[in-house]
């Protein structure tokens, strides 16, 4: 009963009107043609969130329903079942009590397991539905560390008579766990760093670096050069920045990674960019959009013409907040084409077109080759230039909807940059439909939050700052010690950092008339955003602080955010 075949499902989904029978057909040519489980393309699709689909199953079977990420296991709990059998019959024990052992399955008809468990333990045993996903995640808490895996392929490395072949295999299997742990634990990028004695491999999770492994300089040549091999890169070449590609495939799913190699003093920096399918399944309302802003955005992207801009630093989820959009605007009756550096992810049904200076297929090209590909929707990756940013506009202003990206530090400031870039104000004001600022905080980590008073040093900065005060002043705290605030204590899921993933806080600036006059009249950024929030523009600021007081995030991750 793990897998529900397609009649269930539609009995299940499209018959009580959680998903449109159009929409799962869709679904169901997908699921055939990928030879994908057809829950797994719906999830991945956004039709149903994995979570809620667990629910309705549940409810269907009259069992409980638990969603283990946000669970607390301690290890001796969940080692009452066997990795292996955990694996095999798709069952965790998360919780042992008064009331019995409780044991999350996705197959709860196993009742052979049930009985085995209760003769071994003595408990009763409470049964949960738990999604295979959901199972499949909570697997990872079994794994040891990515030290231990490495401390026992040296010991085999190290042992004697071990063959040339040997060492090889032991090779492949240290590089295949570094990209397995890095998958498993969320990494963006996978960084192995040599230096004088030793080499160091280091995760970027959340936005933040953490040290993971340390190992001997000695390895780190033979690591590199597997590497090299996977992502077709010269292994004689030791003086030049190199860049590639590879596919991994680990649990079911085939991972994109650029690498970069760089030459540096104690030898070759070498950096792995993951790219996962699923960390783009994200609908706007997950990246984080209020339902204000989501009201605002969804009108906007319905005009069949004019320009949608996020914008903000580097790693601030910008291009995933147009993957979101791209997939919303995707349909069968609409052409859409990309520029991209680089293309990140393959879209089924868009065309998508790399960057390539030693082609000189620049944005700027790219753009103007793609407007005769007789596109509906264009989305270009960046506009880093005045050229691009011709381009663009007049592209949008001759009938095609145009999603971009800009270097800009708030909403408003990108109205006066246009004009910077030698885009003529009427231009700006005429083709601009809404600006997207954004940045990403990490979110505190869901299986160890707790709720807490405001910290001393975090009252000392409200009191300090009379923009910060305002705002909880408008939301009821004018008294500090009532502030009701969260964080994470750490645990095993965070890796003892109290957080876990990242969330965006937003500053959405609609083109309404008065914002266009400021623009004609080349107002400042300043007046413009004053207009703004007349108008009801709620600043990122005030984003952060309405996560915070809602528990996802800490003030400290705001203003690191915000203040940079």
């Amino acid at each position: 009963m793990t897998q529900l075949d397609e009649q269930k499902l539609r009995d299940l989904l499209v018959t009580p009107g959680y998903i449109a029978e159009k929409e799962f057909n869709a679904s169901v040519t997908e699921a055939s043609s990928s030879q994908k489980e057809l829950i797994d393309v719906l999830v991945d699709s956004n039709l149903i969130k994995d979570e809620e689909f667990g629910k309705l199953v549940a409810d269907d079977l009259n069992l409980n329903f638990v969603d283990l990420r946000k669970e607390k296991t301690d290890a001796k709990t969940l080692h009452i079942i066997p990795e292996t059998v955990a694996k095999s019959r798709k069952a965790i024990a998360f919780k042992q009590n008064d009331q019995g052992l409780h044991l999350a399955m996705s197959n709860p008809d196993d009742w052979e397991l049930k009985n085995l468990i209760e003769k071994k333990t003595g408990q009763t045993v409470l049964t949960y539905y738990a999604t295979d996903r959901d199972i499949h995640l909570a697997l990872g808490q079994y794994r040891e560390s990515l030290s231990e895996v490495f401390e026992s392929i040296l010991t085999q490395m190290n042992q004697a008579g071990t063959s040339r072949e040997q060492q090889d295999e032991l090779t492949i299997k240290m590089v295949n766990s570094i990209i397995e742990y890095g998958y498993y634990n969320q990494a963006s990028d996978i960084h192995i760093e040599p230096y004088e004695e030793e080499a160091v491999v280091r995760f970027r999770i959340d936005g933040l670096m953490h040290k993971v492994v340390e190992m001997p300089k000695k390895l780190h040549d033979s690591i590199l050069q597997r590497i090299k091999v996977l992502a077709k890169m010269r292994i004689d070449e030791h003086y030049r920045a190199q860049d590639g590609k590879l596919r991994y495939k680990v649990e079911g799913e085939t991972l994109d990674i650029r690498v970069s190699v760089l030459p540096i003093v104690e030898g070759e920096n070498v950096v792995m960019r993951l790219l996962s399918s699923a960390t783009r399944q994200y609908s706007l309302q997950e990246l984080g959009l209020d339902d204000k802003n989501l009201k605002i955005v969804d009108e906007q992207i319905k005009h069949p013409h004019g320009m949608i801009l996020t914008t903000g630093p580097s790693g601030s989820g910008k291009t995933t907040t147009l993957y979101a959009i791209l997939k919303i605007l995707n349909q069968p009756e609409v052409h859409i084409a990309t520029i991209e550096d680089p293309v990140e992810y393959d879209i089924e049904g868009i065309s998508q077109t790399q960057v390539n200076t030693k082609t000189n297929l620049t944005f700027a090209e790219g753009l103007r080759s793609l407007v005769r590909q007789d596109p509906d929707i264009i989305m270009v990756g960046e506009i880093r230039d005045e050229e691009t940013a011709d381009i663009a506009v007049n592209s949008a202003l001759t009938g095609h909807l145009v999603l971009s990206t800009l270097h800009t530090n708030d909403a408003p400031t990108t109205l006066p940059r246009f004009i910077e870039m030698q885009v003529e104000p009427f231009l700006v004001a005429s083709t601009i439909n809404v600006i997207i600022a954004q940045r990403l905080v990490r979110k505190i980590c869901e299986k160890c939050r707790v709720s807490s008073e405001l910290e001393a040093k975090d009252k000392t900065i409200i009191k300090n700052d009379h923009h910060i005060k305002e705002l909880f002043e408008d939301r009821g705290y004018k008294d500090l010690k009532k502030v009701r605030v969260y964080k994470g204590m750490g645990c095993q899921v965070c890796a003892n950092t109290g957080y876990s993933g990242r969330i965006g806080i937003f500053e959405v600036l609609e083109m309404q008339e008065n914002i266009k006059e400021l623009v004609l009249q080349h107002a400042s950024s300043d007046k413009i955003m004053k207009q703004a929030q007349n108008n009801g523009m709620t600043k990122m600021l005030e984003d952060g602080i309405n996560k915070v007081l809602n528990g996802i995030t800490t003030l400290e991750e705001v203003l690191r955010v915000t203040r940079e």
